[in-house]
């Protein structure tokens, strides 16, 4: 498979970024539906062909990316950037003003394994203090580069573009692709899917997310699901940390419903979420059309929520700044040596961690 196959042509524009909104916090949650998007497969988005590939909207950042890129290593796995951006316009506006720029609060770097029967997803904080290489912006003029900055002000300088850019000079992999997704289509989303049936093992009353459930097994719409992920405070230690924990018991019970509900018995609910998915989303340009997303989550249909291992990158609260986090430069490095090589990331990896403790975890399961 050639560099331009697997991972030469990406693409982004940054037009659609806009300035950060009052609530940006809201947005942690927009990249975990587009990381199901990518591994549950399988959607059936060749239905309505015309219809659905007017939806999509592509976003093109190969000629930004330049040649200096990590090498691509053509082992049968795959790597995806998913974003999710803080953008208030149109229909996103109710959870916060637009004023005109956006910042990247999530992301996750999935990597599908050869064969595509297992993945593992780890999440960059978006406080992560990095080092963000030069980019190039969306009018062509050079985003400078920095020391000591969070993850989040990639995509906030330079757009998609620069996003992968940072990701791909933290990690030394080669992003294959590009995928970022929208608020309102997330909730569209699990609402199409009749909603998503998740376990609280105590109550959960949040002011800030507006969540009070008691323990139990609950159905949620997608204003509770958005509420779920958002949940901070009154879950475990109250940090992001512990947020994210949160987020990946979400995403992996949305799987599961997803497996289980039978797209393939109900052409209107087939339909209606092959609509929202391809309305929600922002792919790069190897991913821009019906064909090439049918394709893409074909080979992706086989994965369960069991099949994929999520983490946190290994971080540390930075002694210069309690309000944000840094690689274990070591531990780090093993995540980025085993998902290079399409190995397991191992348990060690996280063992010194600050993410990936604390008790959010325990506090929901799916079903």
């Amino acid at each position: 498979m050639s560099d331009q196959s697997r991972g030469g042509r990406i693409r982004a524009t940054g037009s659609r970024r806009k300035r950060p909104g009052a609530r940006r916090r809201a947005m942690t949650v927009v990249a975990w539906s587009a990381a199901a998007l990518v591994l549950v497969g399988g959607l059936g988005l060749g239905y309505a062909y015309f219809t659905l590939n007017g939806n999509i909207q592509g976003v093109d950042i190969n000629a930004r990316l330049g040649t200096d890129r990590p090498v691509n290593v053509d082992n049968g796995s795959m790597d995806i950037l998913v974003l999710g951006s803080d953008s208030r316009s149109g229909a996103n506006s109710s959870y916060g003003a637009d004023q005109g720029g956006a910042r990247s609060d999530t992301a996750m770097i999935v990597h599908v394994n050869e064969g595509h029967k297992s993945a593992s997803v780890v999440s960059v904080p978006r406080d992560t203090i990095v080092e963000r290489p030069d980019c190039e912006d969306a009018d062509g003029a050079t985003a400078a580069g920095a020391q000591r900055v969070m993850f989040n002000t990639a995509y906030e300088v330079g757009g998609p573009a620069c996003a992968v850019k940072t990701v791909e000079k933290m990690s030394g992999i080669r992003m294959d692709h590009y995928i970022e997704v929208d608020f309102t289509g997330f909730k569209q989303l699990v609402d199409d899917l009749g909603g998503v049936k998740i376990t609280t093992r105590e109550a959960i009353d949040d002011s800030k997310s507006h969540l009070n459930l008691e323990p139990g097994t609950h159905t949620l719409d997608g204003e509770q699901a958005l509420g779920l992920v958002r949940t901070r405070k009154s879950v475990g230690d109250g940090s992001d940390l512990g947020r994210i924990q949160l987020q990946q018991a979400f995403i992996k019970a949305l799987i599961t419903q997803v497996k289980e509900i039978g797209l393939l018995s109900s052409p209107k609910k087939l339909y209606d979420i092959a609509d929202t998915a391809t309305r929600a989303i922002t792919p790069d340009s190897e991913l821009d059309s019906v064909r090439e997303l049918a394709s893409f989550a074909g080979g992706l249909k086989s994965l369960g929520a069991e099949d994929v291992n999520m983490i946190t990158l290994p971080v540390e609260y930075d002694p210069l700044d309690p309000n944000r986090v840094v690689p274990l430069e070591k531990a780090s490095e093993q995540v980025w040596t085993a998902l290079r090589a399409d190995k397991p990331i191992p348990a060690s990896a996280t063992e010194q961690s600050a993410g990936d403790k604390g008790d959010a975890a325990d506090v929901v399961s799916g079903g």
